[in-house]
């Protein structure tokens, strides 16, 4: 369960168990802080929406997605690593606390 207290490894590591076998998709290589959703994993926009309901749900919360992919998208961001998603899940969760 990713919480409050939870580290920035510690949530990596959770959303590399997670994405392992994410949606009958199996993923071998190693996944860490610096791999891609799109460009590594091959994610499409619909799973990126699957893993934002996932990764509430082993949060226990709601959580700003939308707000953090508009703020992606006004940086020019084209993608996104699992490391930018730890650390957002790491400040949401510790301002929620």
């Amino acid at each position: 369960m990713i919480g409050a207290t939870s580290t920035t490894d510690e949530i990596v590591a959770e959303l590399a168990n997670l994405l392992r076998d994410f949606e009958g998709r199996y993923y071998s290589d190693p996944i860490g802080p610096d791999t891609r959703f799109f460009g590594d994993l091959g994610f499409s926009s619909i799973d990126a929406v699957l893993l934002g309901e996932k990764i509430e749900t082993l949060c226990g919360r709601s959580l700003p997605f939308h707000e953090h992919a508009a703020q992606l998208a006004n940086s020019g961001a084209t993608d996104l690593t699992v490391g930018q998603i730890a650390a957002f899940l790491q400040n949401c969760l510790a301002d929620r606390a």
